[in-house]
């Protein structure tokens, strides 16, 4: 069987050819899964539970159908949809893991991230995320109403967007960092590690100490295709899959 890993799909009603791809994995090979596990960043952004307009409705209700089928779906944090709770999984059916994550995948232990932990360099973006996951000032934004929420979530997003056009330099700034990897890799005694966030899907291997190799898998986005890795006890493969023009 296969296990099936995705991350950083950005869900909004302003993509609907994503949505749509997503919604067609959900129903189709999804539900021929060992498992599947969601890496962070499934929507643009999630402003809260209480936040239940149709468009979320229908994920919530595609992703429970997964689960009813009988395949248990993991869901891990993105610094877009880190507000995700307990209530959101009580209605999808999803499980809810903590970042960082050790789990045994056909018997190798495989450390599962979204991966902005990794990006050291970026150190303004590491204290505003130390910032904004205080629990208690996550308390006060959960309480304010949702259309004050929105406006926040909407500036975040503007910030996003000017960062487009970064230089080369910056951009590798914005990247996991070697340190970050292999301090990862060892504290967790793992030997495998699987997270998204970068946009950058790729191979990477990592000497660690006592003549060891880390193998890094980094999932991509979907932003202009899909981007699945499926995972056996013997092999993986990171591939795209491409939109269709029926995704509606």
């Amino acid at each position: 069987m296969i296990t099936r890993f995705i991350s950083d799909l950005h869900l909004s009603e302003n993509r609907p050819d994503i949505t749509g791809l997503f919604v067609s994995f959900l129903r189709g090979e999804a539900r021929e899964s060992d498992a599947l596990y969601i890496l962070g960043d499934l929507f643009d952004y999630w402003i809260g539970d209480d936040d239940l307009r149709p468009f979320h409705l229908h994920i919530i209700q595609e992703l429970k159908n997964v689960v009813e089928s009988g395949v248990p779906v993991y869901f891990m944090a993105g610094n877009r949809d880190f507000l995700i709770g307990k209530k959101f999984a009580e209605l999808t059916g999803i499980t809810i893991l903590p970042d960082p994550t050790v789990v045994d995948l056909y018997g190798t232990p495989t450390l599962l991230l979204h991966g902005d932990t990794l990006c050291t360099q970026d150190e303004g973006y590491q204290k505003f995320r130390k910032t904004i996951r205080n629990p208690l000032l996550l308390g006060i934004l959960t309480k304010l109403p949702l259309s004050w929420r929105r406006k926040v979530a909407q500036k975040l997003r503007a910030n996003s967007k000017s960062q487009q056009n970064l230089s080369a330099e910056q951009l590798a700034m914005m990247d996991a960092t070697e340190e970050a990897v292999v301090q990862a890799f060892e504290s967790h005694k793992v030997e495998r590690m699987i997270h998204g966030h970068t946009h950058q899907p790729d191979i990477h291997e990592h000497p660690l100490s006592e003549g060891k190799t880390g193998l890094r898998i980094v999932l991509g986005d979907w932003y202009e295709q899909g981007s699945i890795l499926e995972l056996t006890a013997d092999t993986f493969i990171l591939r795209n899959e491409p939109f269709s023009e029926d995704e509606d």
